[in-house]
Parts: C-alpha cells; sequence; structure tokens
C-alpha cells in the first residue's frame, strides 16, 4: 500500500467464501481485471486468507478476502484452513457466497452470515460449463438469489458489480472520527507521541488518519508533543476547540489546558470510530469491581514486538495493579488472536484498533457482551485510572 492508499481498515471488506475450486480465485481476477490472486485447478490452492486492496469502479476502496474452500478435509491442515475462513468472517462486510453445485455444506456458512447479519451476494460461477439449476433460478436458496457468472469468460461480471454496490452501506463512508466534536474553522491541537511505539521519521496510524479528517472539515490543525504543549499553547491568539492527546500523556494536558478547550484522546475517538463507545464507557465501570484475583484480557490488534515500555503490556498493567494489588493477572493477545471463551476473565481491554475494520471490532465487542464480559478500550481505562474519564469527551 502506498503513501496515497486508503488504510486497509478503512475499505469494506468483500469476502470470497465457497467450496475449494468453485473458482473463488478466477472470480476475485474478473472483478479487479487483474491477475491478483493465484489460479489453480488444484483443490486447496488458497490457504489463508488473501488481502487484496483494490479501487472498485462505483464504490472506491475496498478490501477483498479470497479464502480456502469451505470443504477442506485435508486432515489437521484442511481444519485449520477452514477455521481460519470463519475467522475472516468477523471481518468481512459483505459476503460472495460462491457456488458451482445445489448447495449443501455451503447452507450452514449461509446461516452464520445471516446471524452475524452480513450482507451476502450468491455467486453462481462456472455458468460456461453449468448452468444454473432451474429450481434454483426460480427460488433461490433461503430467499436469495443467485448472480450467475463466468469469471472464465467475463459474463455476468458488470452485474455482479452492481449488485456488490448495491448492497455495501450506504453509511460506510459516512463515519467520523471527529463526529460533532469540530466544525469548518476550528483550530484542534493535537498533542502526538513520539517515544519508541512510534516509529523514527513517522506518524502512527491514527494520527495521520485524524489530520486528514480534519483538514476536509476545513480545521486548522496544530502539532506538538507533550513536553512543547506550553509553549504551543502560548503560541495561539485563541484557545483551541479540541485538544486531542496521546492517552499516557492525560493528566500533564489536562493539568496545563485551556478551560474553554475540549480534550480527548486518539484512543477515546477510534473506540467510537472503530466500535461502540458506549460499550467500552459502560465497561470502565468494571474496573472499580476487580479484585486481586481478578484475571484481565489485554487485547491488540497490531502483531509488533512489545517494547520495554508497551502502553497494554506494561503501562496499564502497571497502573492497574498499583491500584488494585499485584496479584492482579493479565493474559495478552495480538493481531488476530482472540479467545472464544472469554468468561475466565472479568475484563477485556483492547486497544484502539486502528489495524482492524470496525466488523472486526464489533464482532469482538458482540462477543463479551453475549459471555457478559465487561470490555474496555486503553484510552478509556487511562482516562478512568487519572481520574478524568468524566471530564473528557467523545465523538
Amino acid at each position: 500500500m502506498g503513501l496515497q492508499d486508503t488504510p486497509r481498515a478503512n475499505r469494506p471488506h468483500i469476502a470470497l467464501l465457497g467450496k475449494r475450486n468453485a473458482g473463488k480465485s478466477s472470480l476475485l481476477n474478473a472483478l479487479t481485471g487483474q491477475a491478483k490472486a493465484l489460479v489453480s485447478s488444484v483443490p486447496g490452492t488458497t490457504a489463508d486468507p488473501v488481502y487484496q486492496p483494490f479501487e472498485l469502479r462505483g464504490v472506491g476502496p475496498v478490501v477483498f478476502l479470497d479464502t480456502a474452500g469451505l470443504d477442506d478435509d485435508q486432515g489437521e491442515l484442511g481444519a485449520l484452513r477452514v477455521e481460519k475462513t470463519r475467522q475472516a468472517m468477523d471481518k468481512t462486510d459483505l459476503a460472495l457466497l460462491v457456488l458451482t453445485q445445489a448447495p449443501r455444506e455451503e447452507l450452514d456458512w449461509l446461516r452464520q452470515l445471516q446471524k452475524k447479519n452480513i450482507p451476502t451476494l450468491l455467486v453462481w460461477n462456472k455458468t460456461d460449463e453449468t448452468p444454473v439449476p432451474a429450481d434454483l433460478a426460480r427460488e433461490g436458496v433461503q430467499g436469495l438469489s443467485l448472480v450467475p457468472v463466468s469469471a472464465k469468460t467475463g459474463q455476468g461480471i458488470d452485474a455482479l458489480r452492481q449488485e456488490i454496490i448495491r448492497l455495501l452501506p450506504d453509511t460506510f463512508w459516512e463515519r467520523s472520527i471527529t463526529g460533532d466534536l469540530t466544525a469548518p474553522g476550528d483550530l484542534v491541537l493535537l498533542v502526538m507521541p513520539q517515544d519508541i511505539q512510534a516509529p523514527k521519521g513517522r506518524l502512527i496510524l491514527p494520527q495521520v488518519q485524524t489530520i486528514r479528517e480534519l483538514l476536509d472539515k476545513k480545521c486548522s490543525v496544530l502539532s506538538c508533543t507533550a513536553d512543547t504543549l506550553s509553549q504551543t499553547l502560548a503560541c495561539c491568539a485563541a484557545p483551541p476547540k479540541l485538544i486531542i492527546t496521546d492517552s499516557q500523556v492525560f493528566p500533564t494536558v489536562w493539568a496545563q489546558k485551556p478551560p474553554e478547550s475540549l480534550l480527548t484522546s486518539f484512543s477515546i475517538l477510534f473506540a467510537g470510530y472503530k466500535g461502540d463507545i458506549e460499550a467500552f464507557w459502560e465497561g470502565a465501570k468494571a474496573i472499580d469491581q476487580l479484585t486481586p484475583q481478578s484475571h484481565v484480557l489485554v487485547a491488540e490488534a497490531c502483531a509488533h514486538a512489545p517494547t520495554e515500555e508497551d502502553i497494554g503490556r506494561e503501562k496499564i498493567p502497571r497502573l492497574l495493579r498499583k491500584r488494585i494489588g499485584e496479584e492482579l493477572s493479565f493474559t495478552f493477545v495480538r493481531g488476530n488472536d482472540f479467545p472464544q471463551d472469554l468468561t475466565p476473565y472479568d475484563l477485556v481491554i483492547h486497544c484502539g484498533a486502528c489495524m482492524f475494520n470496525r466488523r472486526h471490532v464489533l464482532h469482538r465487542i458482540a462477543q463479551a457482551q453475549s459471555q457478559q464480559v465487561p470490555i474496555c478500550n486503553y484510552g478509556i481505562v487511562l482516562a478512568h485510572l487519572t481520574g478524568i474519564l468524566d471530564k473528557v469527551c467523545h465523538a
């Protein structure tokens, strides 16, 4: 992905699901007009889900997920591939369920997609070899009609693109990081970390995305680090309308901010942009119910190697143990690793999830809520622990 590209986590995720050799990879190549996916007549060519960013005409930037066959029965490795495909559904905004014969195993997957409220298109591929059976063409499957295509000849591909456009949520691109906290002409001050977790010479993704949105909203954007905050504020002719800070320096920024300025953090803003801010806010109440015998799960979207002062593995546990007791125990997971059973935990603390799409974060929130386990977010936890959660704002 280049510097001008939309981040993958901000694109609608379109998953191609189906049995081995149903032509999912060929269909992806036909949709994109490029040989992006490896194609072979050998069943099981695609193993782990393959993510392909693409500019889809009529939609804009999307991500296609080319997945392993739903019927992969090649022992333990095949079962692992199927499980990876199942996990990919948690990130899916629109599913293309590819058929080449009357559905059987696919029916179970269709029910799972419907249970997760994932819009689904049934695609009958290889119509150049096998036409859609008359009964399926007439009645469809579970109320869904089939789109007949041939990835080989290109027949029906334009019609499929139009169906994709029709089913993708109209509001996908309407979500805002800063919401109604800012308006054109506002001055917004960003207090940005320049520590070991912000690589030298680069800004981290939430900073870049926030700056871009504020510029699009015709705001004036001013940036500084925590140690130059007082000098930066002194340069302002009027107080900033909003100050957005790194959560780790909440107390420092709160002590220096003008009374007129609103205060929030990148992590809190992304809690609402990528997830359910009210669920995270409610989850913060569980912090006060923790005991030294409690068990906390910390989930981080990034799979980078932990640093010495990692916010999730070092700073938050240190603050919680100082308040609750040194016996408080933690489990840490990264990337796509996330336990199916959350009941052993008294609280889940999630990062800002800048590397996940919203569907993925909402799935994790729903999973926690269904098991009655409170879930919170790095920034909200830090605001609660520093005693200013009731003073900061969110979009």
